[in-house]
């Protein structure tokens, strides 16, 4: 039995049968804009206006003011590096500098180990009264540094300061701590260390809820005792926190400047005038923009080059 052939029939000519050309695929409908699109650019437009204003503009001016003899008032009067040489010769500089870079050697330590012990103590399972200890470590935080310096000022006053009640009503003898420059400086340390705690210990406590548990747990099982496990866990789990903590305390210390004023004024005499402080006189009080702008551009330096000396230290650190 034989199967006939298949009939092959050509393709209807479609331009005869529809009269309306080969057929094709319905055109494309344009792409639309996201709805947030215009949102999101008018928000990125906002913050870009805020930033050249606040920012980038009074920096643009600070640089302008150091190169100038202005006043505050009147025509800018070019000088070019007259500021900056007045500067490299004025031992009043100088000294607010070193007293700025001892300040901050002292307090963002002692400021970073208070938060760190905060902390450790809040996320320990075993601390009970957890939310109320919260709330007594972070209010420094929540007060104003004019009001922390008049507190501290109140406690550590030489004839009224409660400090030196405590220390005469157990036998001994009152302390200059507003005459004596190393004890004034000393309060200032304390007071700073107290106010910055707080929102260090946040930090902190984010980075020790992401160590691994079940790190500790295999160190307790191999017999580490709980300092042994702060050491060779704890600690380096949260390095880079830790660097982060430091490097803001650094930046932060560097530019106080209300606590202090409020503290003790740079006292006694300008023995712990610091460089925001010093940048504060001869600018306002002295009316001296133009040299105290200069002052301001070594200062923005000095932040630049510890933030890279850290930022670098950290990098070198992720790759060991």
């Amino acid at each position: 039995m034989t199967v006939p052939p298949l009939e092959v029939r050509p393709a209807a000519d479609t331009k005869h049968a529809t009269g309306k050309g080969p057929a094709s695929l319905p055109a494309p409908r344009p792409r639309r804009r996201p709805r947030y699109f215009f949102s999101t650019f008018a928000l990125t437009a906002g913050v870009v206006v805020l930033f050249l204003l606040f920012f980038i503009w009074p920096g643009a001016l600070g640089v302008m003011y150091s190169f100038t003899s202005y006043r505050g008032f009147g025509d800018l009067k070019f000088i070019g590096l007259d500021n900056y040489a007045a500067l490299a010769s004025d031992p009043a500089f100088y000294a607010a500098v070193g007293r700025t870079l001892v300040y901050a050697v002292f307090s963002v330590p002692l400021s970073c180990a208070l938060s760190l012990v905060m902390a450790v103590a809040l996320v320990n399972a075993r601390a009970r009264g957890k939310i109320g200890a919260r709330i007594i470590f972070f209010l420094p935080w929540l007060v104003s540094p004019i009001v922390t310096g008049v507190i501290w000022r109140w406690m550590f006053g030489e004839s009224f300061g409660f400090v030196n009640f405590i220390i005469t009503s157990l036998g001994g003898g009152a302390l200059p701590w507003s005459s004596n420059a190393d004890l004034s400086l000393f309060v200032v340390i304390l007071a700073s260390a107290w106010a910055g705690a707080a929102f260090n210990m946040l930090l902190f406590i984010a980075a020790l809820n992401n160590v691994p548990k079940s790190h500790y747990e295999a160190a307790e099982l191999d017999g580490a005792n709980a300092w042994q496990r702060f050491v060779s866990i704890t600690l380096p789990g949260i390095a880079p926190t830790t660097l982060l903590v430091v490097l803001l305390s650094t930046l932060g210390h560097m530019k106080e400047f209300a606590m202090i004023q409020a503290l003790n004024n740079g006292g006694p005499g300008t023995e712990n005038q610091l460089i925001v402080q010093y940048i504060y006189q001869t600018g306002f009080a002295q009316s001296k923009v133009g040299y105290a702008s200069a002052a301001s551009m070594v200062l923005l330096l000095i932040l630049m080059v510890i933030a890279a000396a850290q930022l670098i230290i950290s990098k070198r650190s992720r790759a060991w």
